[in-house]
């Protein structure tokens, strides 16, 4: 359960160059590091067209290879996400609350905000040990499936019985919905005037979280959602 963003899933403006490379970048994300045979099965792109932008790519940092010549994200990544991060003061205060809420749970848990047609996770502690559902810190995600996807939907002034549902309750439950097997509740964190800012969401195994994980989850989500609010607006 390891998933940035499907290659498949990648939004295509129109511009084939852009969208080509950054499929690329995701496919390497994905994987970690891939070699150009690697690369070529994984986009689909033909070989010289991935190496010729895997090469362009690392004269501007954004791949690098390592010792056995596979290609890896490039450091310059490293300070594009810590200047992307500043617009998103939230993410500052977040983390002990989201680790706090992994303690308190025993389950995995993020922060996500909407990003277009999508939701991010620009926060996240993991499950420690055991089978658990990891969301990788620059996840994107469709903001049409899972729970922190139906808050970000609802508290915006979606209409719908689902999103109906979690305004009423303060949370939103999501079994299956994203992927098989996980399942997961989130619930708004809100800044002044009640704007809403992000979802807060713990997820893991099915197995582990049951077929209604609000039942169980869905007060202590809250809970973290307005000790979040309170440790950014003081």
């Amino acid at each position: 359960m390891n998933t940035l963003v499907d290659n498949d899933e990648v939004n295509e403006s129109g511009v084939q160059v852009l969208d080509r490379a950054v499929g690329l970048l995701n496919a390497i994300a994905l994987a970690g590091s891939l070699s150009l045979s690697e690369l070529v099965a994984a986009t689909g792109l033909p070989r010289p067209t991935a190496h010729r932008l895997a090469v362009a790519l690392e004269t501007h940092g954004l791949t690098r290879r390592d010792d056995d010549g596979c290609f890896r994200l490039g450091g310059r990544l490293v300070g594009w996400g810590a200047a992307a991060s500043k617009a998103w003061p939230l993410i500052e205060f977040a983390q002990p609350v989201l680790d706090r809420l992994r303690d308190r749970t025993g389950e995995s848990t993020q922060l996500f905000v909407a990003d277009g047609n999508r939701r991010l996770c620009v926060a996240s502690a993991d499950r420690v040990s055991g089978l658990r559902d990891t969301v990788p810190l620059g996840s994107s995600l469709p903001i049409n499936r899972g729970s922190g996807g139906t808050v970000l939907r609802a508290f915006a002034g979606a209409k719908g019985r689902v999103c109906d549902e979690a305004r009423k309750r303060g949370w939103a439950e999501s079994v299956g919905e994203r992927e098989v097997g996980v399942a997961s509740v989130s619930a708004p964190v809100f800044g002044q005037s009640s704007v809403l800012l992000a979802a807060i969401s713990v997820s893991g195994p099915v197995g582990r979280l049951g077929s209604n994980p609000g039942k169980r989850l869905g007060k202590v989500v809250v809970d973290a959602a307005r000790e979040l609010e309170l440790v950014f607006q003081q």
